[in-house]
């Protein structure tokens, strides 16, 4: 393999890390946007007299709540704890060993 190749395959990794990083984040924040749409639609049917007895809402209570909160606390720890835990340079690291191992592993005819 040249080294041109292997700079390839080393972008080709980073971007396909990038790509993975920017996908849980967006999954992220939407998650987080829906949660709070259900949080002001629980609070509304809690504390007000409003009529929001229609399908979907009317399974919206505490019970629901803690468990989405408690789902919604997990993917946010994934994302940012593993951020800092595995940072950049442990994605190098592993981008190296990866494309080291692929050239290793390729047969010449």
């Amino acid at each position: 393999m040249t080294p041109t190749s292997q700079e390839n395959i080393a972008e080709k990794e980073l971007l396909t890390l990038a790509k993975r990083k920017i996908k849980k984040r967006k999954d992220f924040y939407i998650h987080l946007f829906i949660y709070c749409i259900g949080i002001v639609v629980w609070l509304l049917k809690t504390y007000t007299n409003a009529p929001l007895n229609f399908l979907p809402i009317r399974y919206i209570n505490c019970f629901v709540m803690g468990i989405w909160t408690v789902f919604l606390v997990i993917q946010a720890i994934e994302l940012f704890v593993s951020e800092i835990v595995f940072g950049k340079k442990w994605e190098e690291t592993k981008v190296k060993n990866i494309i080291e191992d692929q050239s290793e592993k390729q047969t010449w005819e």
